[in-house]
């Protein structure tokens, strides 16, 4: 996909970067990226420890970035909203949003609770959603200000691509944050704002999500265990070089990444056999595996 090409490439030296879910994974490195590319760095997560060594990590390996660290629950619709105002106030001269946080849900839908369905649709979906809605006017001010270069990253996934048996909440806040970056880009692109948004959908990244999921209340142990096992070993993708590629899409205002080959080919038999293609994975899969 083409980029947005009425906007120039983004320079990030001397931008303000708020960078969710950076306590780790692809969101720490995002964070570190940024950094090293000049940028100032807002690091947000709920985990307070991790997130204050990624932070000391960022100021010795970028001695000359501002760094600063924010803990927040983003599960808590206050305390994000609390979290935007404090950059409203704060930091208003914010030209980049990476909506990067994110967690995982194991188990069919009759074996979730309500409460694990809120709590994923808060944090994947509702929350990255909120965010964007509450610091859009400050982008768009100091996008134009600064003559375009002004940024949204929204991170969606796989499976937001595809809907695997088993993922039905984590599947619905992706492919709901890819409908909502697309709509968002089209307002962007049509309008000619001064601030662009790249969609991502990473495949196996090599990331602790899986090891992290809460499984359903009413979900199989064993199986959800064997299940994570399995999908753990298809996260071969590192995190530091997908974060680079993340960001190299953000300066060429690439709208869509895809991070992998796997995200690929999903995405290629999805499109060739619209409502066939797991039953078909699936059947690769059993065989391969004789």
């Amino acid at each position: 996909m083409s980029r947005m090409r009425y906007l120039p490439q983004l320079d990030l030296v001397g931008a303000t970067a708020v960078v969710s879910g950076a306590a780790g994974g692809m969101g720490e490195h995002l964070a570190r990226g940024l950094a090293r590319r000049g940028a100032s760095v807002i690091a947000a997560d709920v985990r307070s420890e991790p997130l204050r060594e990624v932070c000391a990590a960022i100021r010795q390996e970028s001695p000359d970035a501002t760094v600063h660290e924010y803990v927040v629950d983003l599960a808590d619709p206050s305390a994000a909203d609390e979290f935007t105002a404090w950059i409203r106030s704060e930091r208003p001269e914010v030209r980049v949003l990476v909506n990067n946080a994110g967690v995982a849900l194991g188990g069919h839908l009759t074996e979730v609770s309500r409460e694990d369905l809120d709590w994923l649709l808060t944090v994947n979906l509702l929350t990255p959603v909120r965010m964007t809605h509450a610091l859009l006017p400050l982008l768009l001010e100091n996008g134009a200000e600064s003559g375009g270069h002004a940024h949204i990253v929204m991170m969606s996934s796989l499976f937001g691509l595809v809907a695997p048996p088993g993922q039905g909440a984590y599947s619905t806040s992706k492919f709901g944050l890819r409908g909502f970056s697309e709509a968002l880009r089209h307002e962007l692109a049509q309008n000619r704002a001064p601030c662009g948004i790249t969609q991502v959908h990473p495949g196996g990244i090599r990331t602790n999500i899986a090891r992290h999921a809460r499984v359903g209340t009413g979900a199989d142990r064993e199986r959800e265990r064997a299940g994570r096992e399995s999908f753990d070993r298809l996260l071969r993708f590192p995190a530091d070089r997908a974060a680079e590629l993340v960001i190299e899409a953000t300066i060429e205002r690439n709208p869509r990444l895809l991070i992998g080959a796997d995200a690929k080919a999903m995405q290629g038999l999805a499109r060739l056999l619209p409502t066939r293609h797991w039953s078909v994975l699936q059947r690769g899969i059993s065989l391969g595996g004789r």
